[in-house]
């Protein structure tokens, strides 16, 4: 398939953000995740995962600047993420960019499973790899790319090369020390890296 035809068919697959808490909610009553691993250790990230996006739901507020930049936004667009329930950078990221996305009346954002949809994520690999979240900004009515971010702020992802760089291996740890980093980050970095993707967009 074509890039444009795979994008037509995953965003007829792509769901809204509270579709998606509920079907994280489903599966973990099923003692489930999205994907095909049903781990126990990628059932319990999921349910931290469910609890980390509904306390941002609740606590983050957008900043003045980006507020301010998206108000600009008069091209009537749709916000694909792709992202996965089990994925720490996704319940940390997705549910700032609903908040974005709730902002705009010409904003649009659906959901679509990485393992569900390998095909456009490969459109969109970090470095080689399949990482998310990753948004991809689409115009609506044409679906030319606008603009792309993920999957993680720059400020956690040298956090991340300061793990790897020190050999860490060990899952549970690079997950903790992600964690702490998020957690004293208050999601500014990602609200920071979209105002400059969306300035640059705007201009």
């Amino acid at each position: 398939m074509e890039k444009t035809e795979l994008l037509v068919a995953a965003l007829e697959k792509g769901i809204t953000y509270s579709a998606y808490l509920q079907l994280t909610e489903e599966l973990l009553s099923q003692g489930k995740t999205t994907g095909p691993n049903h781990s126990a250790d990628y059932v319990h990230y999921t349910n931290l995962n469910l609890h980390r996006m509904k306390r941002l739901d609740k606590t983050v507020e957008i900043n003045a600047d980006l507020k301010a930049v998206i108000a600009q936004i008069k091209t009537p667009q749709t916000w694909l993420v792709i992202s996965e329930a089990w994925c720490g950078d996704a319940a940390q990221n997705v549910p700032l960019l609903q908040k974005m996305a709730d902002l705009s009346e010409h904003i649009e954002l659906k959901i679509i499973l990485r393992d569900e949809n390998l095909e456009v994520m490969d459109l969109y690999l970090t470095n080689g790899g399949r990482s998310i979240p990753k948004l991809i900004a689409l115009e609506k009515e044409t679906l030319n790319e606008l603009y792309t971010w993920g999957p993680r702020p720059a400020t956690i992802q040298t956090v991340m090369n300061e793990l790897k760089a020190a050999n860490v291996t060990e899952i549970s740890e690079i997950v903790e020390k992600i964690q702490i980093a998020y957690n004293h980050d208050k999601g500014q970095s990602v609200q920071n890296e979209m105002l400059a993707v969306l300035t640059n967009y705007l201009n």
